[in-house]
């Protein structure tokens, strides 16, 4: 049994719940709930009080500062102070909101009681699960680190190898370099051997000739001496050198790979009910994009080729019109707070820097649709193939194509061809997020292409199709996608399971866009309204 159940008094009737009232007329304690039963016995008369001030409450009055022989039975709510009546009846108190300090105490002591039922059961409890969790990520910590020095001591393992291998490579080089060396020298030794031999046989012979008389043999002595005469070549073979190149510590380091930064988030969790902040009017005839340049400022474009920034109270503070007179496909805020814009008809991606425009890409044979910064402050791009059968994702640095991203591991196309909407996102785990509205999914893939999931709605929906037209992603790696027909948002993890939705009486969800505190700015089309929501 818990030790604190014996100083807590429970109701006469339940024995459970902790008392709160009396009946002073049947002299019975209750708690709350057993208020409303006890009042449906009306063969009898009732008076129910605050248990704290039934009769049998002794009450302890404090000493009045100002009358020491007083005790406060009064308490001032102007002052919020207890009084005595002296105090009340000096004037000083005159129009002041004064009431019985029992009555003061009674309701203090529920509130106290609300508060420490709050405390027990809401509070408390939230704390201990937080706490479970830091403990759990401790030892995922541990768990993760251990793997990391692991991996570090594998690398080092498959180094050594290489390292090993590629000096007995070498060695293995020097031998077959030594003996090609040898071999040289001792064919050159051969051949001088060989010629001293047959100088040692003609100076035997000369020899030979000077002892006799024989004059046959002195007539015909040939001489060789000239012969002999044209020494051997020397050979000189330049000695191997083995090349050590200095070792550069950096590109040892990034050859071996490196750590991560540690990179800590603070959890935000969802709000139970998200809550509208502010309505910006911005007198589109259709609005279609919306990208945050703050928190009290955005950018938006829709049915003309104006696009404009405005503020939450809906005041335009820059208009700028496209290059080329066209309506702007899609707009998005790069890294450096500059505009960027895509036009489908002429076929380029523009940049919009102190408000002047420059086309920073021209396609052939495709035409953009949406575009998205990155952390790397490169520019994603979904656009389509001319005759319309062809979509992908591509992305650039600067006006220099890095990565296209258009098929699976099996060949399939990853997007649906057709002139429909294609917003795009990266996330904050490098993934790629496509709200693919003629598919009806949102296509999820890594940084490198490769798919991670599709995610078709939510099996609650009953009312009309899914039906994804944008989509952003905000610091918890949370991916949010419009759902224009249902009205209203999906709120999904990074691995695409759902969590919830965003309703605030949407009306034709279109473009959307988080700010740096991840507050989400919707972009209804029909109305022309950006309506900025704190959901986390």
């Amino acid at each position: 049994m818990d030790p604190r159940a014996q100083d807590v008094l429970l109701c006469d009737l339940c024995e459970t719940d902790p008392l709160q009232y009396c009946c002073e007329h049947c002299d019975i304690n209750l708690c709350t709930d057993c208020v409303s039963k006890h009042l449906s016995d009306s063969s009898e008369k009732h008076k129910i009080a605050s248990y704290h001030l039934h009769k049998k409450f002794t009450p302890k009055y404090s000493k009045c500062l100002k009358h020491a022989d007083k005790d406060c039975e009064m308490y001032c709510g102007s002052c919020h102070i207890p009084v005595c009546t002296t105090c009340i009846s000096s004037g000083k108190h005159k129009g002041h909101d004064i009431s019985d300090i029992l009555e003061k105490l009674g309701s203090n002591k529920q509130r106290i009681q609300k508060d420490l039922e709050e405390l027990e059961n809401e509070i408390y409890p939230r704390y201990k699960d937080i706490s479970s969790a830091v403990q759990t990520e401790k030892a995922e910590v541990e768990t993760n680190y251990e793997k990391l020095a692991t991996t570090a001591d594998q690398q080092g393992e498959v180094w050594h190898r290489e390292v090993t291998a590629t000096v007995n490579k070498r060695k293995a080089d020097i031998v077959e370099t030594k003996t090609k060396h040898l071999s040289l020298l001792d064919k050159h030794a051969d051949e001088i051997t060989h010629r001293m031999t047959e100088i040692n046989q003609v100076i035997l012979e000369m020899k030979n000739i000077l002892d006799t008389n024989d004059i046959s043999l002195t007539s015909t002595y040939r001489s060789r001496n000239n012969e002999f005469n044209k020494l051997p070549p020397k050979i000189k073979v330049t000695l191997p050198s083995l090349y050590l190149p200095t070792i550069n510590t950096e590109t040892l380091n990034e050859m071996f790979g490196s750590l991560s930064s540690l990179s800590v988030t603070t959890v935000k969790p969802l709000l139970d009910e998200p809550r509208l902040i502010a309505t910006i009017d911005t007198e589109y005839t259709q609005l279609y994009s919306v990208s945050c340049l703050s928190e009290d400022q955005v950018w938006t474009c829709g049915y003309n080729n104006t696009m404009k920034l405005l503020n939450l109270q809906s005041k335009l503070l820059t208009s700028i019109q496209t290059k080329s007179g066209n309506e702007p496909w899609d707009i998005a805020v790069t890294r450096d707070g500059d505009l960027v814009y895509t036009d489908f008809i002429n076929k380029t991606i523009n940049l919009i820097k102190n408000k002047q425009i420059q086309t920073v890409i021209t396609l052939q044979g495709w035409r953009p649709l949406y575009v998205c910064g990155t952390t790397a402050k490169n520019l994603l791009v979904t656009m389509i193939s001319d005759d319309r059968k062809q979509s992908k994702v591509v992305r650039y640095s600067g006006s220099t194509e890095k990565h296209s991203i258009q098929f699976d591991d099996q060949g399939r196309p990853l997007y649906s061809s057709g002139p429909f909407t294609k917003y795009i996102s990266e996330n904050r785990n490098l993934d790629i997020c496509v709200a693919d509205r003629s598919a009806s999914a949102v296509v999820v893939v890594n940084q490198s292409g490769k798919l991670r999931f599709r995610y078709t709605g939510h099996p609650s929906n009953t009312e009309q199709s899914f039906t994804p037209v944008s989509i952003t992603t905000d610091s918890q790696s949370h991916i949010l996608t419009a759902d224009r027909d249902n009205h209203r948002i999906h709120i999904l993890d990074q691995d695409g399971q759902f969590l919830r939705y965003i309703h605030c009486h949407l009306e034709f969800p279109w473009g959307l866009c988080v700010d740096i505190r991840d507050n989400l700015f919707v972009a209804e089309r029909d109305t022309a309204k950006v309506k900025k929501i704190q959901y986390l």
